[in-house]
């Protein structure tokens, strides 16, 4: 029976091609679905042998590991050299959409509490 290994619904490009390799250099065989013509469906990689599940997932989870480090260690050196963006330095480089979500904002907080404010008048 297949075993779902990794969902790949919403996993960037590059991890799915290194985790793809990882299963193929290590003899794993699997296979993987799509999300679909709409994308409502489960894109995946499964597992076909039961024997090679616990072995996938050490694999997985090493690799899962490793690219965290990676990712860590990429942000903190930009961060060290000064190429980080700040939330306010976003809101800067792009203020049309800044200021329409903070008029979604002002409209929900007002229609969430006027019926509390009317209460006491």
């Amino acid at each position: 029976m297949p075993h779902l290994l990794f969902r790949l619904n919403g996993v960037p490009e590059d991890e799915e091609i290194e985790v793809r390799r990882l299963l193929d250099e290590s003899g794993i065989d699997y296979y993987e679905t799509s999300a679909g013509l709409f994308g409502i469906s489960l894109a995946a990689l499964w597992i076909r042998d039961d024997g090679e599940i616990e072995r996938a997932h050490s694999l997985l989870q090493g690799y899962q590991q490793q690219r965290y480090q990676r990712a860590r260690e990429d942000y903190q050196q930009r961060q060290r050299e000064g190429e980080t963006e700040s939330q306010l330095q976003r809101a800067l480089r792009q203020p049309i959409r800044t200021l329409i979500y903070l008029l979604i904002i002002a409209v929900v907080l007002y229609f969430s509490t006027i019926p509390f404010l009317m209460l006491g008048g």
